[in-house]
């Protein structure tokens, strides 16, 4: 069992959560139960499979979460796109977004590679 606290990827996954619901808030009402809430789930995915992984007893189970929080990323990485294309995000925010989310995915592929077994 690991502390999912120290490491840097949760730590990025979960700052990267809180920017998220910060961008979001600009979302319209009428998305609070649509896009606002999928992007949201999905946000809270990545840095929770990393947390729930960490607390597991063997590597490949660990592994496996790592592969559900990959997955969640692409759903994020969609999502915030189509949050640019209907207008919700403008390019200002959605940019340094994708730029993170792209940067936390590269870290979550390097800890499965470093696990996998």
């Amino acid at each position: 069992m690991r502390d999912y606290r120290k490491l840097h990827v949760w730590e990025r996954a979960h700052r990267f959560v809180v920017r998220v619901y910060e961008a979001s808030r600009r979302f319209p009402d009428e998305e609070r139960f649509g896009l606002t809430s999928q992007l949201r789930r999905a946000c809270v995915s990545v840095p929770s499979n990393v947390a729930e992984g960490a607390g597991r007893r063997s590597k490949a189970e660990f592994a496996h979460f790592i592969d559900f929080a990959l997955g969640s990323t692409n759903e994020v990485e969609y999502q915030l796109f189509l949050a640019l294309e209907l207008g919700f995000l403008d390019h200002a925010t959605w940019a340094p977004l994708d730029q993170e989310l792209g940067e936390i995915r590269r870290m979550l592929t390097a800890l499965h590679r470093s696990i996998a077994p």
